[in-house]
């Protein structure tokens, strides 16, 4: 049994708590002062004299390290009509018990309408949530009838605790739905109904730190657009404008991503490329030439070693067009396709000013890649519209190209001009850059692991081992 840690936090609301106090906005919503504190002893919390004020206490409690997530799927029987014209619409709330006595809300199911033999969803939550790691705690569970108005009809209710549900389906766990008022009032009250455990499945649950200490290296490449749309880089007016004071929008994106997750790649060696650019000596133009012009060796030492070879390829190259995304994401996907045993995932940095002229062939590279160890930054930068960066970032609707759908969500579009910062506060922009863009990364990682069923390699010791770099 796990023992959980509770605190208590005093919070006192000041104002009138009427909807024609002082407190409330034009919109009638309450807006109260709250200051947090502990009251004295034998005392009660106090407040403006002549203002009526409220209380709210907000109860923490530490959280087990349970990693376990538990996936279940209940059925109903024969539960109580509340529709005039129809069955019950039901739906289950499940409560964790809490050391005071009292219950938290940590799962809903679907509605399953017009019947009284309901199938819900299987689902899946954390063990923690249910019972933060105590498998003896007891877990109520509320049946309700579902009503468009949000004044839904309480069925019934049952309790049961984590260490019976994982018995699985058995007599057992098959529960009774009891209403307490119906119970009081009729004799012959039996139930509302039955509840029936159907399934019940338990896998542990990795965090991406698990998969780092197990010796999973992420191999961070760079793709810059060398397109003639960003302007002459002679020019103050241009995206890669080489101003000798400061850092233009593509170095400023590199260094601020580049230098949180370089410290993730133990040997510090970065693929990095260009594309779009016509190419000395005879003006080829390339859609992934590595910024070193050593096509043996595209590697970059650091991230200051990958902007050092920017800066030079600034000066060598031609920019041009068109706007092709496909050959980079091409490369970077065959090195991640000979490595799918979990030791290395790949994460594509492409920094663009435009339209993508090749977006069918880049659905279909993404699409391609959504099924490998890899994740796709992309960082926008300039005034453009990023309609179609937004179509690639499948957050709500996962790419799809000819029927085929993208098997994970791999791509991450931030535009850069959301990030600068109107003080001047250089430094604030890039770390909350930063944050975002790679806010996706841990969660990509782990739902390819998931999909493959890898899990973590024990923990290496406190030196880290050189790694294993792909040449791309």
């Amino acid at each position: 049994m796990v023992r959980a840690h509770s605190a208590v936090c005093y919070l006192q609301l000041v104002g009138d708590l009427s909807p024609s106090g002082s407190s409330c906005d034009r919109s009638g919503a309450l807006r109260p002062e709250i200051r947090a504190g502990t009251p004295a002893e034998g005392t009660e919390p106090g407040g403006i004299p002549g203002k009526k004020c409220g209380l709210i206490i907000f109860t923490a409690e530490e959280l087990s390290n349970c990693r376990d997530i538990a996936t279940m799927q209940l059925c109903a029987n024969k539960l109580d009509k509340k529709d005039f014209f129809g069955k019950s619409d039901p739906f289950l709330v499940f409560y964790r018990s809490n050391e005071d006595g009292t219950f938290t809300i940590c799962h809903k199911t679907e509605v399953v309408k017009n019947t009284l033999n309901p199938v819900w969803q299987p689902f899946t939550i954390p063990v923690r949530a249910l019972c933060n790691g105590d498998y003896d705690r007891t877990v109520k569970v509320d049946v309700y009838d579902w009503d468009r108005d949000g004044s839904h009809d309480f069925i019934g209710e049952f309790t049961t605790s984590y260490r019976e549900l994982s018995r699985g389906q058995n007599q057992f766990n098959v529960y009774e739905v009891l209403n307490p008022k119906k119970k009081g009032k009729k004799k012959k009250y039996v139930n509302s109904g039955t509840v029936t455990l159907l399934s019940f499945n338990v896998d542990s649950e990795y965090t991406f730190v698990d998969f780092i200490r197990g010796g999973t290296q992420l191999n961070f490449t760079v793709a810059i657009d060398f397109t003639a749309s960003n302007g002459n880089p002679s020019q103050p007016t241009s995206l890669h404008y080489m101003n000798p004071y400061q850092m233009n929008a593509y170095a400023m994106a590199l260094k601020a991503v580049g230098e949180i997750i370089q410290d993730y790649d133990s040997d510090k060696l970065f693929p990095a490329y260009g594309f779009g650019a016509k190419l000395p000596p005879d003006g080829k133009i390339s859609h992934a030439f590595p910024l070193t012009m050593d096509s043996e060796n595209p590697n970059c030492v650091a991230i200051e070693g990958v902007l050092e070879a920017y800066f030079q390829s600034l000066r060598t190259v031609q920019l041009y067009g068109p706007t092709n995304f496909a050959p980079v994401i091409n490369q970077v996907a065959r090195s991640a396709a000979a490595m799918t045993d979990g030791s290395q995932y790949f994460v594509l940095l492409m920094i663009t000013d435009g339209v993508i002229s090749d977006m069918v062939q880049t659905k279909e590279a993404v699409i391609n890649a959504a099924s490998l160890p890899m994740s796709i930054i992309i960082v926008g930068v300039g005034p453009a519209e990023f309609d179609a960066m937004e179509e690639l970032d499948g957050d709500e609707v996962r790419v799809s190209s000819r029927g085929r759908y993208a098997e994970r969500d791999i791509v991450q579009f931030v535009p850069f001009r959301d990030y600068i910062d109107r003080s001047g506060n250089q430094v604030l922009s890039m770390a909350r850059l930063a944050k975002d863009v790679l806010a996706e990364i841990p969660d990509q990682l782990l739902s390819f692991m998931k999909s493959r069923g890898i899990e973590p390699r024990p923990s290496l010791a406190a030196a880290p081992s050189p790694a294993l770099h792909m040449r791309i």
